[in-house]
């Protein structure tokens, strides 16, 4: 893959988002085919209190955890969440080809460990914030002190996806218009605002920075022979035998993934002897639908 060429949100069009006057930081990362990329993240709590990494999915952005930042700084905790490159505040690279799951690992490496020098954190992943998390974790068991699957799964390309994912699949990768608020609205199950749509389209001034949203449902490992197959097999044989607690977080409503946290729980080591609750009245994305009780089941965790 060659240097990457990228792409920057305008800050207005972040101007007056609801509920989200959390102050927006920056850092840059080297990126290993050349240049820097701009990662943007917001944070929330005391800086020495126990971190908490709050990775979102697709096609959403750190807004999506602002619901459960204040209750997570409210128990004492270092909430971070940032932008996946390519979505949020982050730059985004212009071409689908620049995404691969491999690269969002890596960046997502370098943002938790390079940069903000992360020990001892809680990840909390929902959607591809757990194919990226649960790959970190396992890469490198030695900074987590626990882990929050919350509607998310480790792919391997072993096992099909559900209908009903390769239904967003194609609709994502056929749309001439990727609306992305209606995307998000079609994963949860209380109504969103015409103001809350708009935060979750603000990212994108038009298709031409579309590009991580169009890529990433492709990225998933569908066959086992998948480019990310292997390393995601590996990633499961290492995270079942680690003493890591794993706390699965999932709603009672999502076709995406449910059938995954059964799954979780009884594979992983880290998983046995916890109470794992289940969110009520939540869909695919929990943090719109619920976040605040699925912020307070995550401080239970952290402070257990």
């Amino acid at each position: 893959m060659g240097p990457v060429r990228l792409l920057r949100t305008p800050e207005d069009r972040f101007a007056d988002l609801p509920d989200f006057a959390f102050e927006p930081q920056y850092t840059d990362l080297s990126d290993p085919d050349g240049g820097l990329i701009r990662v943007g993240y917001v944070e929330a709590g005391p800086a020495d209190g126990p971190p908490v990494l709050l990775l979102h999915g697709e096609p959403s952005w750190s807004f999506l955890y602002r619901k459960m930042l204040p209750v997570l700084a409210d128990a004492g905790l270092r909430a971070i969440a940032p932008d996946l490159v390519g979505f949020g505040r982050s730059d985004k690279p212009a071409e689908i080809v620049d995404h691969s799951y491999a690269r969002h690992v890596e960046w997502m490496r370098r943002f938790s460990f390079d940069v903000l020098g992360l020990e001892g954190v809680t990840v909390v992943g929902q959607d591809w914030g757990g194919l990226i998390g649960l790959r970190l974790v396992a890469e490198h068991p030695g900074r987590f002190a626990g882990v929050v699957a919350a509607n998310t799964g480790l792919p391997t390309g072993d096992v099909d996806m559900p209908p009903v994912w390769h239904k967003f699949r194609e609709a994502v990768e056929g749309a001439q218009i990727l609306d992305v608020g209606r995307c998000v609205q079609a994963g949860c199950q209380t109504p969103l605002s015409e103001e809350i749509r708009a935060a979750y389209d603000a990212p994108f001034p038009n298709e031409m920075y579309k590009a991580g949203p169009r890529a990433m449902p492709g990225l998933v490992p569908t066959r086992p022979d998948d480019p990310a197959s292997e390393a995601n097999r590996a990633a499961w044989a290492t995270l079942t035998e680690l003493d890591v607690p794993f706390l699965c977080a999932f709603s009672d409503g999502d076709p995406i993934t449910g059938a995954m946290g059964p799954i979780l729980q009884r594979s992983m080591r880290g998983a046995t002897g916890l109470d794992h609750p289940t969110v009520a009245g939540a869909g695919h994305f929990l943090q719109e639908d619920a976040g605040e009780v699925l912020a307070e089941h995550v401080a239970r965790f952290v402070r257990r």
